[in-house]
């Protein structure tokens, strides 16, 4: 593949620390294999780290450790990479309940699922992009630590189309269906239509454009994008490559294969069963695995097939699963995101996992080779790092050990906002000095956070603060996403004048009106309250120029004791950069965004109580797609939340 340069468009150039710690992460990666962004809130590390991928010119994985912050990571590489291949990769469920059996109460879970064909349109592009391209960035979950098909045998399925190439119409369209793809009267992703010298193919990863292939004879005159909607014409190519439909298709020969091991594995666990006299498990594995063979003989495919991954590739036994890290190049660059948050993820996945395999092959529900379909364990994945940077506002020890001095730090603010004054103060008559504050941030048109240790210290606070006159909510995880969501616009307009919360008043939430936290048993040991979490909670009111934090303690411990110091030293360098640059801070505007309710009835022009829930869900759905296919993503997942929310009720 012919390489092609990392463009770089921005408004802005590189300010703040920002220069040098591009320079610093830059010269780093020439020598270390780990390393650390240290990242305040609000700093830009998303513009620093588009920087370096643009310097590296390398393809780029990035780990988020929630489709949320996926998203946004997306959205924002995609406007500085207009012309390269931005791509997006998690969890292609809205709903998604694993197979699993429950020996103490002889209880089966099948496995039960609801696949969004959008995610998955998006996952096929990160594939047909990295085994075609090598300017590409895919931002991604952990889902990027499962199992996949074998990268050669994916590629050895990409049918290359050229200009001017003789083609042998019966031939190719084989092909078509072989790697996937369905003839059809309507053209939908994963389909093709054919009539006479004209083959219009809807590739698996987009529902934006067709592939045209004009003919002329048995020769290939013309290659095309055509917009599926009005038919135009967007581009031509010389050469295309065409990835298949989806990434479990496997050559015959293999399949063939594949069945006469799965059927010498079926018969070594029988006579296992036998021999333990396990009769019941005996019949289970018999009456499944013959089912799936049918559906794999006739159709390619059977419900579940990712169990049997192992026979298609290449792999031994217990060796690590494919995944999408080795769809790229050896000197790939990973970035992982947050990540305090996302290494633990990726260290617990494989043991959870491996628990309930065990149980399904235990009992008869699964042959023994079920086990290999699962994610890494932490030690392969650690194999499969080539140059990584850890990019966090509190990288954990990990990070720091792995990376040892190779370390750049980004404290100052492109807006010159500074970390937040800490005061400690004592727990006696600590509600009334919360209240107070509230009344002065209402006179200034500023909100409050107050950040608990538990749900019904949190809604009894919310309670008691609403008793005097103020209006408080409280926020936790017995609310569903859509409602969490509104809890906070509703901070945001004044309708509350703070919000009572627990672990959901950290990362991620960005609400600049907040100027006060407030945070109750400080000095209670635990992850709540350590020094990470600690700096986490007091970066929520950093996006304000009037930032105060509040830590009602009766002692001083460990974690506040570092929390404390570290805030401090990076105000002192924001307020030393603001003099010699004369900045003066000034608090981020951030527009508030209407319900998503009422965006609805505007739109429809209709009053949502006047249909009935069906109606509404299938009016959402609609909505859903439509915001998929124009890649807001942030209005799709709420849409989703709320279809899913809905059909629960």
């Amino acid at each position: 593949m012919k390489k092609k340069e990392f463009d770089l468009r921005a408004k802005y150039i590189p300010t703040g620390d920002q220069p040098s710690a591009i320079k610093q992460l830059n010269n780093n990666l020439k020598h270390h294999r780990f390393n650390v962004l240290l990242g305040a809130t609000g700093t830009g590390k998303t513009f620093t780290v588009a920087n370096i991928i643009q310097k590296q010119n390398v393809p780029t994985l990035i780990i988020a450790p929630n489709k949320t912050l996926a998203n946004q990571l997306y959205l924002e590489l995609k406007g500085f990479f207009p012309n390269n291949r931005v791509e997006y990769y998690i969890s292609n469920f809205d709903f998604y309940q694993p197979e699993a059996y429950k020996p103490k109460t002889d209880t089966y879970i099948d496995k039960q699922s609801i696949q969004n064909w959008q995610i998955e349109m998006m996952r096929m592009s990160s594939l047909a992009s990295l085994t075609s391209r090598t300017d590409v960035i895919v931002v991604a979950s952990v889902a990027s630590i499962y199992g996949l098909t074998d990268p050669a045998e994916f590629s050895t399925h990409n049918l290359n189309i050229v200009v001017n190439d003789k083609l042998n119409r019966n031939e190719f369209l084989g092909n078509l269906v072989k790697i996937g793809y369905k003839r059809s009267l309507e053209l939908k992703p994963g389909t093709f239509v054919a009539n006479g010298d004209l083959i219009e193919i809807a590739p698996s990863w987009s529902d934006q454009f067709n592939l045209r292939i004009e003919l002329f004879g048995d020769v290939i005159e013309m290659i095309s994008e055509i917009d599926s909607l009005n038919k135009t014409k967007l581009k031509t190519y010389h050469r295309y490559v065409l990835a298949p439909a989806n990434p479990n298709v496997v050559s015959n020969n293999i399949m063939a294969k594949a069945i006469v091991e799965i059927k010498k594995d079926l018969k070594k666990r029988i006579d296992y069963f036998e021999q333990n006299n396990l009769l019941i498990e005996r019949q289970r594995i018999e009456q499944r695995v013959n089912f799936d063979l049918e559906q794999l003989q006739e159709y390619g495919y059977t419900s579940g097939i990712e169990n049997y991954s192992w026979y298609f590739g290449k792999r031994g036994r217990g060796a690590p699963p494919y995944t999408l890290f080795d769809f790229f190049p050896k000197d790939y660059l990973l970035i992982i995101d947050e990540s305090h948050l996302t290494i633990p993820q990726i260290r617990g996945m494989y043991a959870g996992d491996r628990a309930r395999k065990e149980t399904l092959v235990n009992y008869g529900f699964r042959l023994p080779t079920a086990l290999d379909n699962r994610p890494l364990n932490f030690i392969e994945y650690e194999k499969k790092v080539n140059k990584v940077i850890f990019v966090s506002a509190t990288p954990a020890d990990y990070e720091f050990d792995k990376a040892k001095k190779a370390i750049a730090e980004q404290i100052i603010r492109p807006t010159g906002l500074l970390d937040p004054i800490i005061e400690v103060r004592t727990e006696k008559n600590q509600i009334e000095s919360i209240i107070e504050e509230i009344q002065k941030r209402k006179k200034i048109n500023e909100r409050v956070f107050i950040n608990t240790t538990t749900k019904k210290l949190a809604e009894d606070i919310a309670a008691y603060i609403s008793e005097k006159g103020l209006s408080v909510a409280y926020m936790h995880s017995d609310l569903k996403t859509f409602e969490r969501t509104e809890v906070i616009r509703k901070l945001r307009v004044g309708m509350y004048d703070a919000i009572v919360g627990i672990n959901l008043l950290r990362e991620g939430l960005d609400v600049p009106e907040v100027s006060f936290l407030a945070i109750l048993d400080a000095d209670k040991s635990g992850f709540l309250r350590n020094a990470r979490s600690l700096i986490q909670m007091i970066g929520r009111v950093a996006r304000n120029q009037n930032g105060l934090v509040a830590m009602y303690a009766n002692t001083v411990s460990s974690g506040m004791k570092e929390a404390i110091e570290e805030t401090k030293r990076r105000r002192e360098l924001q307020i030393e950069y603001n003099k010699i640059h004369h900045i003066i801070p000034k608090t981020i505007v951030k527009p508030i965004p209407n319900p998503l309710i009422e965006e609805f009835e505007q739109r429809h022009e209709i009053k949502l109580s006047t249909l009935k829930k069906s109606e509404k869900i299938k009016q959402f759905e609609i909505d859903m797609s439509k915001a998929a296919k124009a890649y807001d993503f942030e209005t799709a997942i709420k849409l989703r939340d709320l279809i899913t929310e809905l059909k629960g009720m």
